[in-house]
């Protein structure tokens, strides 16, 4: 049986692993600090379920590649005409 916190990691694991998300998106729908976020799936979720923390991991690590091209575009919409 799962605690709470147990539970809310796998969830946000498996909201991660389906959609795609950041952990600033995942955080901002789930009414929850990016801190717990992260936590909750980097240092929570691979005791409890190795193989959806993989997943996690992976779309993290590519999240975290893209970050400077996102934050770029969004420096370019920002201050284009």
């Amino acid at each position: 049986m799962h605690s709470d916190v147990d539970a809310r990691a796998i969830r946000l694991g498996e909201y991660i692993a389906h959609t795609g998300s950041t952990v600033r998106q995942t955080a901002a729908v789930f009414c929850i600090s990016k801190s717990t976020v992260h936590k909750d799936v980097t240092e929570r979720l691979p005791h409890i379920d190795s193989s959806l923390a993989a997943q996690t991991r992976h779309i993290l690590d590519k999240n975290k590649a893209e970050r400077h091209i996102r934050g770029g575009l969004a420096t370019k919409q920002k201050y284009s005409t």
